[in-house]
């Protein structure tokens, strides 16, 4: 396949995303050993990526080289099962360096997620050796044009002894990366279930139309399906994750909130660095440098300040999945977490769109020139944090302290 930057469509009968064989994650230390090797190579190409948009097929294959993508499969599978935290860590390193190539392994582990709570034995072996073996995930998001993403139109039509399905999903972060495309659909009974789809598959088309100004890289486009068959053994009964009072929805928004502590973290560096070696003090502050504006100092010292607080939120939402793991869950339980997990993405999102405005009004006119292309920090802050409204973050968590009430189960919360 040519890694062109340019808008493409990968029709059927195309040539798939080579499969790179990938490395053997052996624990948590070596997991995070191997984030930090990636994301020092990531950032050094992620401001002209932005710039070009330019695909990171090479990044992609890096990834799934260092073993990454296999680092939630259970041991008994061959997997390392890392923890939440190492887990909320991985994101969190790639995200500073590049939240594009952060954020399109999110529904690759959450599908494996699924996969852990939903899938029989058969399947589960089957997608994570696949997993293991340098295979990626994608996704076919909601229907573009339905009242909310939770509507779905696209059903299961009985064929023999499979199925057919066609429809039109938008939101597709992945996907034109991946070798397997889940989607979310509905059975014959009107039941939620996710099919995971083989690229190449005849009628299956991803189509490379993302046009956000913010996470410009991530191809979260379009997937359409035109009568595209299904076996009954790639079935997923999502269902089931939806009546059971399991951990889906607070491993969705670790991830996100993960995501949003790293940009945070790379516009944070970047203005550090700005102001160090580039931006020109006030005249009326009266200093030699930047750096000895006490205002500008006081301001980077609340930066600070909040992102640690975003990290050590994040750290503190990860440990509770990590305690609640062996565990028979009630639905307090579930609550509980989804409201520690609400608590973490509430601040990253405010910290992430702090960081990435406040560089431009501490480092000076200089800073939003085009050769920097420092913008990329706020524009993905801003794309990024629109995934879900904040402002029912703070809904839940208020309306859980002063009434007890639990928060909607579902992958926003």
């Amino acid at each position: 396949m040519p890694h062109a930057s340019s808008t493409t469509s990968i029709q059927e009968g195309d040539e798939a995303p080579r499969l790179v064989p990938a490395a053997r994650i052996r624990d948590d230390a070596h997991a995070i050993e191997a984030a930090q090797a990636l994301a020092a190579d990531f950032a050094l190409g992620a401001a002209q990526r932005d710039r070009e948009r330019g695909l990171p097929w090479r990044e992609i294959e890096r990834y799934s080289a260092s073993g990454l993508g296999g680092i939630t499969v259970p041991r008994e599978y061959g997997g390392a099962d890392v923890s939440h935290v190492t887990l909320a860590d991985v994101f969190r390193l790639i995200s500073a360096a590049d939240p594009s190539l952060g954020q399109i392994p999110q529904n690759h582990f959450g599908f494996l997620n699924l996969l852990r709570l939903t899938g029989s034995p058969a399947q589960q072996r089957h997608y994570y050796e696949g997993v293991l073996a340098g295979r990626r995930l994608g996704n076919a998001g909601p229907e573009r044009h339905t009242k909310n993403t939770r509507d779905i139109e696209a059903r299961l039509v009985p064929d023999g002894e499979g199925y057919r399905v066609s429809g039109r999903k938008f939101y597709s972060t992945g996907a034109l990366f991946a070798h397997w495309i889940p989607s979310k659909v509905l059975d014959t009974e009107g039941r939620l279930v996710t099919v995971i789809l083989e690229r190449g598959t005849p009628g299956l088309s991803v189509v490379d139309d993302w046009s956000s100004f913010g996470q410009r890289t991530t191809a979260s486009g379009t997937v359409l399906l035109d009568q595209v068959r299904v076996e009954a053994d790639s079935i997923l009964p999502a269902w089931k994750a939806q009546q059971a009072p399991v951990l889906q929805g607070p491993f969705a928004q670790l991830i996100q909130a993960a995501i949003d502590v790293g940009i945070a973290e790379g516009a944070l560096q970047d203005a550090v660095t700005f102001l160090r070696e580039r931006a020109r003090p006030w005249a009326e502050a009266n200093v030699e440098r930047a750096t000895q504006d006490p205002y500008v100092i006081a301001d980077v010292g609340q930066l600070y300040i909040d992102l640690h607080a975003s990290q050590a939120l994040l750290t503190e939402a990860a440990r509770f999945l990590d305690d609640a793991r062996g565990r028979t869950l009630d639905a307090d339980d579930v609550a509980a977490a989804s409201i520690a997990v609400a608590r973490a993405k509430a601040v990253s999102t405010e910290v992430a769109l702090a960081a990435s405005e406040k560089l431009f009004e501490l480092s000076g006119a200089r800073a939003s020139l085009a050769e920097f292309n420092l913008d990329r920090h706020w524009r993905n802050a801003r794309t990024h944090t629109l995934h879900d409204p904040v402002r029912w973050k703070y809904h839940a968590v208020g309306n859980y302290v002063l009434n007890g009430q639990r928060p909607n189960r579902h992958s926003w919360i």
